[in-house]
Formats: structure tokens, sequence, C-alpha cells
């Protein structure tokens, strides 16, 4: 649903309220801002940057900037939250190549993640090649600059997050990985998991992730300053390729390159397929994303499944248990390391008893009957852990992780059958707004609101407003005011983004925006089965209703042929069986079927360079194509979504 920007005089960002300045002023009161012991580790081990650190896509579009957050070299402003200043600060100002041992190096801050670079033997075993292939290959560059230039022989992915995988094609070749040439290690499950979040749910969450990471935001202090996780998140080209080499079990070991490894599991904590490793003659070990320098997300708020807290307050126990007494450096795949065993545990007994004392309080006050709701607003943690930086809610709050460690056992519904049933957004809004008397009424009710600082309040009063009328004026505008002053007081940066990206949204208008689709890289290396899992969340169900198809698939480049079946509008691809009365049979490359089915080829292309037969009904391949849904990358997420596209004609 479109909607006009804002007149230019209130589509402007506003300075910091009062009642900003005095909440900010009182977090500058609450922290130990004296303690530098933070800036102290991330600088130590600097070797070099590149200035600026600007990186630049073939096309010439940039694919990450941090000078654009050159004015973090200064005190905060007032319209962002001391604490998450500090945190942007470590973040963006300590950007380069690093030492943490001789043997062990990290780029960091060339992405929202690190690259970690381990010198083998012969060459490099590099762990976690960041979101792009631009930001890995600088990094990689960099490296080989000043530490001498070196082969990649192996590459290390802790998890199935794309921060961490995603920019593999910028360290190395998918011949050589799939010669054998390069050993690539994952921990068991990772394709699958790679894929549920990248393809299955993959639009969705990236439309929220834009609001996360602030991608849209300008960078200023009245915009975009960090992502707390890390610097910024890149924008650059992404692929995927397949692990030849899977780590299943904790106690596993490899030698690679003439380095020792030794793995422990960690599925269902920050991610469900993760994995910690130690390196025994570093006395190194890396923690992945299990520990970083804040809370972290036991739910994220781009969407994803919700985390085990109990099991990751357990998995961080048990590196405790396996390494902590033969440990001289922590490091992890964000921030900066620790160096000394009793720092370094110490470190990690904290960010245990963070993730622990949420969850054992949230089942504690939900015991006594207590909702979601309601546990998110009383739960705090004891002084010991909340007043440690390391465990400030620059990700995760612990608002938004107690509601999910609720939801974890509880799920949504809190038990009240008043919220059995409830109305969706724009129906309930034109109830709401017409009991309230309208919705000038509500508007100068929020503004007098508005005027004693209860932003969070005016920003769900009107809500029912926008999503009933986007073009009432004074009411978005208000409610964009709101939403910026919430952006300004935050200390978490997902939480900043968020709400400063509604605000953008609302003074400017709904972002143009392309058709979702997986690019080349994610393509060639996607296997067939999740390829047509992704097939199966397109396929319109309504729309594919009476419809009965049965194509053969015969892939001249893979053993096993496949019936694609689609009846009762569900679609499923059977391997190794193929009907004796077809629709039609194709025949075809797997990875020009995949690119087929993402939209990345076209099909008489395919079949003029007889890349692409068919056999029987020619047209059920254009009646397949009809059935699939196309996404919009940018749907509306602070005014009312379109009507459901269940029964559109278009494909």
């Amino acid at each position: 649903m479109s909607y006009s920007p804002l007149p230019p005089h209130l589509a402007e960002p506003k300075s910091a309220t009062e009642h900003t300045k005095r909440a900010n002023a009182r977090v500058r009161e609450l922290l130990p801002f004296d303690d530098v012991r933070s800036f102290d580790n991330a600088a130590k081990g600097f070797i070099a940057s590149i200035d600026p650190v600007t990186i630049v896509r073939d096309n010439g579009q940039v694919a990450f900037d941090l000078s654009k957050v050159d004015f973090l070299a200064g005190d905060a402003a007032e319209t962002v939250n001391p604490s998450l200043w500090r945190q942007a600060q470590l973040n963006a100002q300590h950007a380069g190549l690093y030492e943490v041992v001789d043997g062990i190096y990290q780029v960091r801050s060339f992405d929202i993640a690190n690259m970690t670079l381990v010198r083998g033997a012969t060459g490099w075993i590099v762990i976690d090649p960041l979101t792009s292939s631009e930001t890995s290959s600088a990094a990689l560059q960099l490296a080989n600059d000043h530490l001498g230039e070196r082969p990649v022989v192996a590459i290390i992915h802790t998890h199935s997050h794309a921060d961490h995988f995603a920019g593999v094609l910028g360290v190395v070749d998918v011949d050589d990985v799939e010669s054998g040439r390069v050993q690539v290690l994952a921990p068991v499950d990772y394709v699958d998991e790679v894929l549920s979040e990248n393809v299955l749910a993959g639009n969705v969450m990236n439309r929220r992730a834009t609001y996360m990471y602030g991608n849209l935001l300008p960078p200023s202090p009245t915009g975009f300053v960090t992502a707390g996780l890390g610097a910024a998140l890149s924008m650059g080209s992404t692929g995927f390729v397949v692990p030849n080499d899977i780590i299943a079990n904790t106690g596993e070991t490899r030698t690679i390159d003439g380095i020792e490894i030794e793995f422990q599991m960690t599925p269902g904590t920050e991610a469900p397929a993760e994995m910690v490793f130690y390196f025994p003659q570093f006395k190194a070990l890396c923690t992945s994303e299990i520990t970083s320098h804040h809370l972290h997300n036991v739910y994220t708020p781009r969407g994803a499944q919700v985390r085990d807290a109990l099991a990751w307050a357990n998995q961080i126990n048990e590196s405790i248990d396996l390494f902590g007494d033969r440990l001289d450096v922590q490091f992890a795949c964000h921030h900066w390391p620790i160096w000394g065993r009793e720092a370094a545990v110490e470190f990690l007994e904290k960010q245990r008893d963070m993730y622990k004392y949420i969850h054992d309080q949230t089942l504690r006050l939900a015991n006594h009957g207590y909702t979601a709701e309601e546990i998110a607003e009383q739960l705090r943690l004891p002084d010991s852990l909340g007043l440690e930086f390391s465990n400030r809610d620059y990700y995760g709050t612990v608002h938004h992780n107690a509601r999910a460690v609720y939801v974890k056992y509880l799920g949504y519904f809190d038990g009240n059958p008043a919220h059995l049933f409830p109305l969706p957004p724009v129906e309930a809004g034109k109830r709401y707004v017409d009991f309230m008397g309208g919705a000038d009424a509500v508007v100068e009710k929020a503004r007098a609101e508005f005027t004693k600082g209860d932003y969070r309040w005016v920003v769900e009063v009107l809500d029912h407003v926008v999503m009933t009328d986007p073009e009432h004026i004074a009411g978005r505008a208000l409610q964009a005011d709101a939403l910026e002053q919430l952006g300004y007081q935050s200390e978490s940066a997902p939480w900043r983004n968020f709400y400063l990206s509604g605000a953008l949204e609302l003074r400017q208008g709904l972002p143009q925006g392309s058709n979702f689709r997986a690019s080349e890289g994610i393509a060639r290396g996607m296997p067939l089965e999740n390829l047509f899992q992704a097939m199966a969340v397109r396929l319109n169900g309504p729309r594919a209703d009476g419809v009965v198809l049965k194509i053969n698939l015969q892939f001249d480049d893979v053993d096993t042929p496949y019936l694609l079946s689609i009846d009762n509008g569900v679609l499923f691809a059977f391997p190794d069986k193929l009907s004796d009365t077809p629709t039609a049979t194709l025949r075809v490359s797997s990875l020009d079927f995949k690119r087929l089915m993402l939209g990345i080829a076209d099909a008489g292309e395919l079949m003029g360079d007889e890349r692409l037969t068919i056999e029987g009904d020619v047209g059920a391949l254009a009646q397949l194509a009809g059935l699939f849904d196309t996404f919009r990358r940018r749907f509306p997420i602070v005014t009312a979504r379109p009507e459901s596209p269940q029964s559109s004609s278009d494909p």
C-alpha cells in the first residue's frame, strides 16, 4: 500500500527532546565509563589497515564504507545512547589486521563479523569469510600484503548465519572445494540451516534485516551509528559452497596443514548449527558466536527460530570445562579477544551466567502467572552482571530475550482467551480509532502524551491510526517523531535501527525495491533437495487448487532423477522416482534447473541454447511457473500490507 511522503518540514530528523536527554544522562551516571579495558584489548596487536576503509564492488557500488561514521571520533551526541556510542566507537575505530597470537590473525570491522586467519605449514586456514565476497577478498589481501602471501588451504564455517559464510567466494574457488583441494568444514546440519534461513524465509528475514541493521539509514548522529554486533553489515555479492567435511560430535579433532583443532558442538545456541574449537598449540579458544562483547539475541528481531537460553549457558559452561584450564586467549567471530586465562574464564562465566539468569528468572515469573510482556517489563540483571559492558544490551536485550524464553516454553499465547483470536492490525485499528473518537482525536491525545515523554504509548496508539489511514499526515508524522526519540534512547543497536528505520519509512514512504531471488552463488551451491523446499514455499496454494502436474526431471549431471509432483496445492519432489504418464519430461543440467526455478535463467534462452528440452506438454513448464509467488523485497512494515496474494493470478 503506497502513501505519499511527509511534507519536508515534517520529514526532517528532530533533535533530542529534554526527556531523551535526561534518559541518556542517567545512563552516563549508571555505567563505569572510565573502564577502558575493552579499548585496550580492541587495539592490541594492530598490524595494518586500509585508509579509508571503503570496499567497492566491480560495478562501482560501495559494499562497505566505514568513512561515513568518522563522526564517532567525538563525544556522544545527545541523539545517541552514550553506552551505544561507546560500543560504536569500539566497533568502528578498530578496523584492520590484528595479531591474536603469533600464527592467529583477525581482520576486524571490514564487515559486521571478523575473518580469522590461522597460519598453517603451507597456507591459510580461514575462519568465517564474512558476508560479501568483496569484503572477504579485501581482508585476505590485507593479510597477504602484510604477513606474506599464502594460499587458502581450508575454510571453517563456525555456524549457519550469512555473515559467516556468504563471502566464501571471495577467498576460494568453487572448483577447488568440489575437487577437495580446499577443505571446507562446518557443523552438522549446516547446509539445511543455511538454506532454511536464507532461502525458505529469506525474503521476510532480509526485509526485516534492513530495519535491524539500518541499511537504509544515513550514517549520522541522528541515523545509523553501529550494528552493535559489529561496525556495519556489508552489502556486496554473496555465495555458498557445500562443505566437504562435517563436524558432528564434541571431541572430534582435525589436523589441517599441520594445525591441530579440537571441536565442541554447540547446536541450538546462537545458531541451530554451530560449533566452537580449540587450538592446542596456541592455547587459543574460538568461541564462534556463543560469546561476544554484549548480550546476544535469544530471539533476533530480524526473525529466526527462538534460541535455547539454557542450552546456551550450558554450552559456554562446557567450553569452560573442556578448555578453561589450558587457555591463554579467547577470541570469537565478532569483537576483540581477551588475553590471560583468568580474565578469559571470568568473561566466559559472566556470559554463561547472563543467559542462565534470564532463562531461570523468566520461568520463575512465568510460574507465578506473569505473561511475557509482564516478565520483560520487570526483569533486570543483577549489577554483578548488568553493569559489565560486555553484558549490555548492544545487540540483544534483556527485555526481548525474556519474551523469547517465554515463547520457547509456552508459545505466543498467554492463556488469556481475549488474546486467543485477535483481529489483524488493520481491522483492529479501525475499531480502536472509532472507539477513541476518530483519528484526529487520537492524534491530539497522543500529542499531549508526546510532550510528557511517553513515547512508547504514543507509538502504540498511533499505530492504529497509521494502519487505518497512512495518509493521515499528522498521525504519521507524530508516530515518526516518537519512534525517533525511542531510537535516540536505545542502548540496543537493532532497537535503535528498527525505531529509526520505521520513522524514516513513515516520513519518506515505502522504499523502492526489486523482487527477491537467490544469488547466482547461492544457486550453484544449493543442493537440489533444498531447492525443492524453496519451490514448495513459493507455491501459491489457492492458485494451485485443482492443478495436477507430474513432471519427470532428468538431469544430465546428476545420476538421481526426480518426479516433481503438484497435487492438492502441495509440491513434492520424489528422488529416484519417475511417472509412467508424466505431464512432461525436462532434460536439463541441475544448475540450469536451479537457475530457472530461482528466476536467474530464462527457459526460452536455455531451449535456444539446447540446454533444456521438454518432452510431452510443452506448456507444462509455463503452467508450473505460473503457480509460484514472486516476493517483493520492500513490503510495508509500519503501514498496512496489501491484500493477500492467495487468489492473485500474477506469477
